[in-house]
């Protein structure tokens, strides 16, 4: 069924977002030979049961279809990130990694069969009528979410720009659902932004990991140095409620502030899906005191560069306890234009460590100003909290200990931005550095 298609290696280090996404029977069969019988008897008797359906179910049923839900079954049992795409849905895909698709910018996943929401993206159509991270989704319109699939819910939420979709919201403390209507747009995924705290301290914001990502980065911390007489003394790196993306410009990012070394490795079955990545010295910023803030919003691709930043004793990570994806999916192109995402490796920090379920523990925990009490949930799904995640694989008592969770919502405005606690915790730790430098000069 692969015929000559070339596996297409575009490694997402990104929750399951607003894509979601069948083995060719050439593949399946190669294996079975390799793997023995009982592979070919459970072949078997799928087939069976696609003879007997197509011949005696009460209605016709058209057999691609039948087929494209026994693949979205068969995957949904692996765990919360594989996934088949139809054709349209692969389009999709593709043109999502560019920052630039149509609906109404939320991210969303799987929770006991509920569709939750990650987190709004900043300025879009749901940020602005108050999706908030938790949420869960009751119903699109008049149809029930109860044990829908993602990519069914994203053809709902989905339409051209101007018209309005119906959610109803179940949240923690609502007293009953409670419905919001939003007007579909196209949504512009702003990457980086940036912005100097204060004379010489810089601050980027990256919302998400893509193709222009890393592009981006550089252009921003080149105005930051203009802006701030051709240098930094510090820099705070806001990775909060980015869910990942690109694994590519993960490491361009995490490069840029690491001299040499490793920044991530991958261990997977196959040899294509062990990898190493390593730092360049070219382009390399100068050492600049940092400060990398997280969340339980943050994931996968932003864990990347937090882990690797924090081995590599580059920068100091604040916040609370990040998502905790620590796979690798491959989108593997089939030939009747649809895609399969699968889950291929688990990606490890440069000291090792896997953060799958786990998450990055910050250095410094800090807590947005509203703090709540441990009892209460903040809202965040993490990677432990989806159905069928796997294991780390490092031995049991390895984990790290739980951190109290926030709820942190993006960035909007620069008086926002001056007014938010874990920023100005960030700034504050970054000028205690340049004291103390002055402090031992002096000496």
């Amino acid at each position: 069924m692969f015929g000559s298609t070339k596996w297409k290696k575009i490694a997402l280090a990104t929750v399951a977002l607003f894509t979601v996404f069948a083995v060719g029977g050439l593949v399946v069969q190669n294996r079975c030979a390799a793997e023995g019988g009982n592979d070919y008897e459970s072949i078997e008797l799928f087939t069976d049961v696609l003879a007997i359906v197509k011949k005696s179910y009460v209605e016709e049923v058209d057999t691609k279809k039948l087929i494209y839900g026994a693949i979205n079954g068969m995957l949904a049992s692996l765990d919360p990130h594989s996934s088949f795409m139809p054709p349209d849905m692969y389009k999709e895909m593709k043109i999502d990694t560019k920052g630039s698709f149509g609906g109404l910018g939320i991210e969303i996943t799987i929770k006991d069969g509920i569709l939750t929401v990650i987190s709004p993206i900043e300025d879009t159509p749901a940020f602005r009528v108050g999706i908030k991270a938790g949420d869960q989704i009751l119903k699109i319109d008049d149809r029930f979410t109860k044990d829908m699939g993602i990519m069914d819910a994203v053809k709902m939420m989905r339409g051209p720009k101007g018209s309005k979709v119906n959610l109803t919201i179940v949240r923690e403390g609502f007293d009953k659902p409670k419905e919001f209507t939003i007007v579909r747009d196209i949504i512009q995924v702003k990457s980086v932004r940036f912005m100097t705290l204060d004379d010489g301290y810089g601050y980027v914001r990256i919302a998400q990991f893509q193709e222009k990502t890393d592009s981006d980065l550089v252009k921003a911390l080149k105005t930051l140095k203009d802006e701030n007489g051709g240098s930094l003394k510090g820099l705070v790196l806001d990775l909060r409620n980015d869910p990942g993306g690109l694994l590519d410009q993960a490491v361009k990012v995490a490069d840029h502030f690491v001299e040499d070394g490793l920044i991530v490795y991958t261990e997977g079955r196959e040899k294509d899906s062990r990898m190493q990545f390593s730092a360049r010295k070219s382009g390399t910023e100068p050492v600049y005191p940092m400060v990398i803030l997280i969340n339980g919003g943050s994931a996968s691709a932003s864990e990347i560069v937090a882990g690797a930043l924090q081995d590599h004793k580059r920068a100091v990570v604040m916040g609370t306890q990040s998502f905790g994806k620590g796979s690798v999916q491959t989108i593997i192109p089939l030939t009747d234009d649809s895609g399969l995402r699968l889950t291929t490796a688990r990606y490890f920090t440069p000291n090792g460590r896997s953060i799958q379920a786990k998450g990055i523990t910050p250095d410094i925990l800090v807590e947005r100003a509203e703090i709540q009490s441990a009892e209460k949930k903040d809202g965040h799904i993490r990677e432990k909290d989806l159905e069928n995640h796997f294991e780390s694989g490092e031995k049991a008592g390895e984990a790290d200990k739980k951190t109290e969770k926030e709820k942190t919502p993006p960035i909007k405005t620069d008086e926002q931005l001056k007014g938010d606690y874990q920023v100005l915790r960030a700034l504050d730790l970054l000028k205690g550095w340049e004291i103390l430098k002055t402090m031992n000069k002096s000496k």
